[in-house]
């Protein structure tokens, strides 16, 4: 492959990042990673989507300017990013004059699938987005996730002829030219696209929401956010006339989270025939995480920050939980007691284990000097494949096996028995296979778990141990208030 391009969804300023965009994070990371492993150019780009109704009402209320109020909620996403040790090269806001500059540019490129007509709708200012009747009066009159009463508004928009796509973005789907990870994904989208896609309002007029992109030669009207916001996955590459672009557009992999599926699989695609560019080749879409099997909710208190996660595990152990103990095509729950567990009875207790029992005979039996390390020869096929297929868990799944067997092997050799009988050769064996494997280890775990990797490396790479820097998972109990 010769260059590789990677999204995440990029997330609304009116909140503070949560463990599910963490996550989301997380998952683009390790595929970036992995890509440059192989010596692979890559792009990882993530960003802030900051224009809208609901950031002009937030500011209003912090009694603030909507461009100081982005400013602020865009900074805590992007101290996320060296928080949760994420290896992204661009990072991208809507409110970026570049992007701005190119949003109107590709609205002009739209222009002939563009028209201007009347709306009435049910509209959520919480949602940004217009509602169906049917929705609206299951709903009561009221949106459930919002707790605010639709609005029904009635105005002149400017339309997309997204109807005009249908078929296109159907046999794109259909024929895998753009790929829909897990099939329940893709079996969503086709069964809402089968049933026809309308055309889509995406502009609302300067005098109900002021805070956004000019639709270029119409004064009284500002782009949709949610509309401007997708087409940030070119922009930042320089659409239409950047090196970058050319060389890195179409994404291998978009990353993002079942709820804006309909956005980035109908709407998205759409827009890209519409300008005559190519498709992704594959939009992975994970699930939600439930915090003790509830709704991650404000409400219920139970939000979570990436943060203190971080702060009392450190960084890899919140890397490794949420790659492997949330299902990668599912939704996935998370608890501070399965955290818990996850740390002493895999990291610390498993490959923690495992490196600590291996240096200390290296350093007891041979006084630190391991010299050739055979090259590790295990199978790292179903690896590969479930990596390359977005199933992190599996991934570590098959990791987790190498780890579990080395220390089985420890069990099963007995060096130290092996050392009392004198037998010093195979001894030598013995432990030379030991690092050999966690080296091997080290190596696949580098995507997931850098930190822990480069400790691995560092202890057994040179041939000669060195001191293991500390614990190999250092966990911080919080201090009592003095």
């Amino acid at each position: 492959m010769s260059n590789f391009y990677i999204t995440t969804s990029i997330p609304y300023v009116n909140s503070e990042p949560h463990i599910g965009f963490g996550m989301e994070i997380l998952m683009a990371d390790v595929l970036a990673r992995y890509m440059r492993q192989y010596k692979t150019p890559v792009i990882f780009s993530t960003g802030t989507d900051e224009h809208g109704g609901k950031i002009a009402e937030k500011a209003a209320e912090a009694k603030i300017t909507p461009k100081e109020y982005a400013d602020k909620v865009s900074q805590s996403f992007r101290d996320l990013l060296p928080l949760l040790n994420i290896s992204n090269d661009r990072f991208i806001r809507t409110t970026d004059p570049a992007h701005e500059q190119r949003a109107q540019l590709i609205w002009k490129n739209l222009s002939q699938y563009i028209y201007k007509s009347t709306y009435s709708g049910w509209y959520c200012v919480g949602h940004e987005e217009y509602f169906p009747e049917q929705v609206v009066k299951a709903n009561n009159g009221v949106c459930p996730e919002h707790n605010r009463p639709y609005e029904q508004l009635k105005e002149d928009n400017y339309f997309f002829k997204l109807s005009a796509f249908t078929p296109k973005v159907k046999e794109a789907i259909d024929t895998g030219r753009l790929q829909i990870v897990p099939q329940s994904r893709k079996n969503e989208i086709l069964s809402l696209i089968n049933g026809g896609l309308e055309d889509i309002s995406v502009s609302r007029p300067k005098d109900k929401i002021g805070w956004g992109i000019g639709v270029p030669g119409d004064d009284s009207q500002v782009m949709y956010v949610w509309f401007e916001a997708l087409m940030n996955y070119i922009t930042g590459l320089g659409y239409p006339e950047h090196q970058d672009f050319k060389q890195f557009w179409p994404a291998n992999v978009q990353v993002i989270g079942k709820d804006i599926l309909r956005f980035h699989a109908a709407i998205w695609p759409a827009m890209l025939l519409g300008l005559g560019v190519e498709l992704p080749r594959l939009l992975y879409v994970h699930g939600f995480i439930t915090v003790d099997n509830k709704k991650i909710s404000k409400t219920l208190g139970n939000v979570i920050s990436p943060k203190q996660i971080v702060e009392k595990y450190g960084v890899d152990t919140f890397r490794y939980f949420f790659l492997r103990h949330i299902p990668s095509y599912e939704d996935g729950d998370f608890s501070w007691d399965r955290l818990e567990a996850a740390y002493n009875n895999e990291l610390a207790d498993q490959l923690g284990n495992a490196v600590s029992r291996t240096a200390a005979m290296v350093s007891k039996y041979q006084k630190g000097i391991i010299g050739d390390i055979p090259a590790a020869e295990h199978d790292i096929g179903p690896y590969r494949q479930a990596l390359e297929a977005c199933r992190f868990d599996r991934a570590l799944d098959e990791v987790w096996e190498q780890v579990k067997g080395l220390n089985q092997y420890v069990d099963e050799e007995k060096p130290w028995e092996l050392a009392k009988a004198g037998d010093e050769d195979h001894l030598r064996e013995v432990l030379a296979y030991l690092v050999g494997a966690l080296l091997e280890i080290a190596e696949l775990l580098q995507p997931f778990m850098p930190t822990t990797s480069d400790k691995i490396q560092e202890i057994f790479g040179s041939g000669i141990l060195k001191e293991i820097p500390g614990s190999l998972f250092p966990k911080h109990e919080p201090q009592p208030a003095t």
